[in-house]
């Protein structure tokens, strides 16, 4: 089963990115991210024989699961978390798998109560992730993580070492997700490869590849046992008006 996650960065503004995407690679279950829109297009992906589920915000955030097969939603909120306002979060249960798709607050500046939300929220989902670990339930967690694990994980360390995505605090709570006994599907397949999700916008990024990865999939110790695949599909970063992120794919067996 091949499983995508791809933060699109607008739904609306990238449409026919993902028409594309669906027609080329053909994944099983496509999670997106950064709908930026109260209007998802299911209608649009039932034409392609996807069913789906949305979790929508006014002109921010969203986040949509897309499936070839049945979707038996779980949570359309981070639990615990049920207060939050913004929507961030989707669990559901697809083909005998429990597929949650994130789209982790970004917490820039730090210093400043979105540093403070975005912790936050990090322990909540370490909570969730804990439960299910505990409850045996096999599970594949992908999305923006907007999280750089390792030094190998962005162009230049130095640049980003007081950003939000790449500060102590941040790190330490997603190896905490590891230490649960989650598997980095990208690491562990190409455990010294350098290779980015993200490439901004401004100064010549995708050109130049000043990238970093933050787009990710961990997987609960019974899937990552039937792991076969994880790859970065950096073409849909050079089309035309393209999203800042690219599609990063896991297969299970």
């Amino acid at each position: 089963m091949k499983i995508t996650s791809w933060n699109v960065n607008s739904i609306n503004a990238r449409l026919d990115h993902v028409k594309k995407y669906l027609d080329a690679y053909q994944p099983d279950i496509l999670m997106l991210q950064e709908l930026k829109t109260m209007d998802f297009p299911a209608i649009e992906f039932e034409s392609l024989g996807y069913q789906s589920e949305a979790v929508t915000q006014k002109s921010y955030n969203g986040a949509a699961i897309l499936s070839r097969h049945d979707i038996k939603l779980v949570h359309s909120a981070l639990p615990g978390n049920e207060g939050d306002e913004q929507s961030r979060y989707l669990e559901a249960d697809i083909n005998g798998i429990r597929v949650i798709n994130i789209y982790l607050p970004n917490g820039n500046p730090v210093g400043t109560e979105k540093f403070t939300y975005k912790l936050d929220w990090m322990q909540h989902l370490y909570n969730r992730l804990a439960l299910l670990r505990q409850q045996r339930t096999p599970f594949v967690i992908g999305g923006d993580f907007n999280i750089i694990p390792e030094n190998i994980d962005v162009h230049d360390p130095k640049a980003w070492q007081d950003d939000a995505l790449f500060k102590p605090e941040s790190r330490a709570i997603f190896r905490k997700y590891l230490n649960l006994g989650l598997t980095d599907a990208y690491r562990a397949l190409h455990p010294g490869a350098q290779a980015f999700t993200f490439w901004d916008y401004q100064a010549g990024a995708w050109p130049q590849n000043k990238g970093i990865r933050i787009d990710h999939f961990l997987l609960s110790p019974r899937l990552a046992d039937r792991l076969e695949a994880c790859d970065i599909h950096k073409d849909p970063r050079g089309w035309d008006r393209p999203s800042d992120h690219t599609p990063i794919q896991v297969t299970i067996s």
